[in-house]
């Protein structure tokens, strides 16, 4: 039976640039694809969240550029916590599947790995 689950993932960009933000994030959709066998088709939505620190490019951009073209995608500002992790890009995407929770794969990539030692 297809049920809407969520997959995580969360990585750390190197600066608060277009281009860093784009790749890091590249990166990480890039990794969720390839662990979860994502198609374009099962997703419901995928939201971006990212610290305040990183303004200088939508991390929502990159997705599309990639692979999800069509998919509705969604950036958003993290809640400022003192003593967060820096420029972190975190993503949430809700899939239409019909895995069981405990075979779907998150990521947490680069500085990123610390959230989930």
């Amino acid at each position: 039976m297809t049920v809407c689950r969520g997959i995580r993932g969360a990585t750390t960009a190197d600066a608060n640039t277009e281009e860093a933000i784009h790749t890091a994030t590249t990166e990480l959709v890039q990794a969720l694809i390839d662990a979860n066998d994502l198609e374009e088709d099962s997703l419901a939505a995928v939201f971006f969240t990212i610290t305040p620190d990183l303004d200088a490019a939508f991390p929502a951009t990159a997705a599309r550029r990639l692979a999800w073209s069509n998919a509705p995608l969604m950036d958003m500002t993290q809640v400022v916590v003192e003593g967060s992790l820096p420029r972190c890009i975190r993503i949430l995407i809700l899939v239409n599947t019909e895995k069981e929770p405990k075979d779907l794969v998150y990521k947490y990539l680069k500085g990123a790995a610390s959230l989930r030692a």
